[in-house]
């Protein structure tokens, strides 16, 4: 693949603006494998393989990922949204990018997969492989989220099974259960669930009678979210989180 080319499928601008970057000798790709020292390359044509290719534009450095498959630490006050109303986008905590990986849609980036409330912290997904988007967040394929949750008032054994049994909330006749209820101690409990509804962990608690005062993602699949991984950091999945994911 040509030099512009993969840096065009990495995000760094049109084929034009990514041309231009390596014709100015902005672009080192570590020719010899990622320990040797980067070369300047200064023909936009020169070809190569873009599996397990490092490089650096502009300074930045960068893996090739043919698709980019993210894990954020979504910190609190912030909308996964690319349009937000009242609070920071998610997308600003990314790199340009990232953001800016073409799509054959209308819409470029990477994309999170379901959403989070804004006073809402934890694990996030983001990729630009929609099958995985659909894989992961569609209720057909039960993918477990773990939620930890602090109520406002001490939660008693007869809410936890309620949970358990099913709630009907206020727009679906039909009851939605949780897959797994852990009561850590009486304000505290990790809620398990394999679809993802409106604001429904808060809404199910609310229907046993109790109310949300903190609400963080800390697992998806059988991938938790690392404690070394601060809010608004992210990182690039590896992949042995994908089987985790997928497990």
């Amino acid at each position: 693949m040509e030099l512009q080319e993969i840096l065009y499928s990495q995000g760094f601008g049109t084929r034009r603006v990514c041309a231009g970057l390596v014709q100015q000798g902005l672009v080192q790709v570590f020719i010899d494998g990622p320990d040797a020292a980067p070369t300047i390359i200064r023909d936009a044509s020169a070809d190569y393989d873009p599996v397990g290719l490092r490089f650096l534009a502009q300074g930045v450095a960068w893996p090739y990922h043919e698709k980019a498959y993210l894990m954020l630490h979504k910190p609190a006050g912030t909308e996964c949204s690319q349009k937000p109303s009242t609070y920071p986008s998610i997308y600003t905590l990314l790199p340009s990018p990232l953001r800016m990986r073409p799509q054959k849609s209308a819409v470029q980036g990477v994309q999170a997969v379901g959403r989070l409330d804004q006073d809402t912290t934890g694990m996030l997904l983001l990729t630009d492989d929609g099958k995985f988007i659909h894989r992961m967040a569609s209720p057909r394929h039960h993918v477990p989220k773990v939620y930890e949750v602090t109520v406002k008032h001490p939660l008693e054994e007869a809410q936890v099974r309620r949970l358990l049994d099913g709630v009907v909330l206020d727009d679906d006749p039909k009851p939605v259960r949780a897959a797994a209820c852990v009561l850590n101690d009486p304000l505290h409990l990790s809620l398990t669930l394999t679809e993802g509804k409106y604001h429904q962990v808060k809404r199910m608690l609310a229907a046993v009678g109790n109310r949300v005062e903190g609400l963080h993602r800390s697992r998806m699949g059988q991938l938790a979210l690392p404690a070394d991984l601060l809010p608004g950091q992210w990182r690039w999945l590896s992949a042995e989180d994908l089987v985790q994911l997928a497990a």
